[in-house]
């Protein structure tokens, strides 16, 4: 199958495309200008590969949370690939793609990622995470959007025990409130890492595999907040 992946929820603006079983893709951290750049990067992408928009068989995009524009952005661009291709389209957790990258580690029970955002404003994009047998992941808390000195870590995990590694902007935005909140130090913490087109493929493909996906028009934005900035008063008040 010829897939195409996209994400720009964040200041990471990325596409992959996997085709001939090759994965190839392009990656730029470029703040405010994904529009600029995601449809050249898909149209090198196709050349590279030496296929057509019209043999793509579907479209995985990161769904969000994160910016939203950038959220807005990615899923337009998918629903209007998929619907002039008639194919289906998967969408992915922005935050489930920035945690697959956490390193594997020993991917025993307890080790646990956390996938963090930085959503301005004094809060962040959150998610908790554990590797699945085939080494993907899956959430073990629901996504959530708020201070980090407010987060609430996930029931399976109040017990203790549970090995840490914590990926994203969020990490560095807001680590010493993060590091409160935790039972144990992490055992890893990158606040460089963003979501990136090719782990959207990598979540996405088992779902194709499947013959699964939606309608482009049921692929839907996940912004978890409705509030873009603060007013001048809340400002005033920080």
């Amino acid at each position: 199958m010829n897939i195409l992946a996209i994400d720009t929820a964040t200041e990471a603006c990325s596409a992959a495309l996997a085709a001939g079983g090759a994965i190839i893709e392009r990656s730029e951290l470029a703040p405010r200008r994904h529009a600029e750049l995601i449809l050249p990067m898909i149209e090198s992408l196709l050349a590279e590969a030496g296929i057509a928009r019209r043999d793509l068989d579907g479209i995985a995009v990161g769904r969000g949370p994160g910016a939203f524009t950038g959220v807005r952005l990615a899923i337009s661009v998918a629903q209007g690939l998929a619907l002039g291709l008639g194919v289906p389209v998967v969408p992915v957790s922005s935050l489930a793609a920035l945690a697959i990258d956490a390193p594997d580690g020993a991917a025993h029970r307890d080790d646990v990622i956390l996938a963090v955002i930085d959503a301005r404003m004094g809060e962040i994009y959150a998610g908790a995470f554990r590797r699945t047998r085939d080494m993907l992941v899956e959430a073990i808390s629901d996504e959530t959007v708020g201070p980090a000195e407010k987060w609430n870590l996930p029931q399976s995990t109040l017990a203790g025990g549970s090995r840490w590694s914590i990926v994203g902007s969020g990490w560095d935005a807001y680590r010493d409130a993060l590091r409160a909140r935790l039972c144990t130090p992490p055992a890893f913490a990158d606040g460089a890492r963003y979501p990136q087109a090719r782990a959207v493929l990598r979540l996405a493909a088992p779902r194709f595999a499947q013959g699964g996906g939606v309608a482009p028009e049921a692929a839907l934005p996940v912004y978890l907040r409705d509030k873009v900035a603060l007013t001048l008063d809340e400002q005033r008040a920080r």
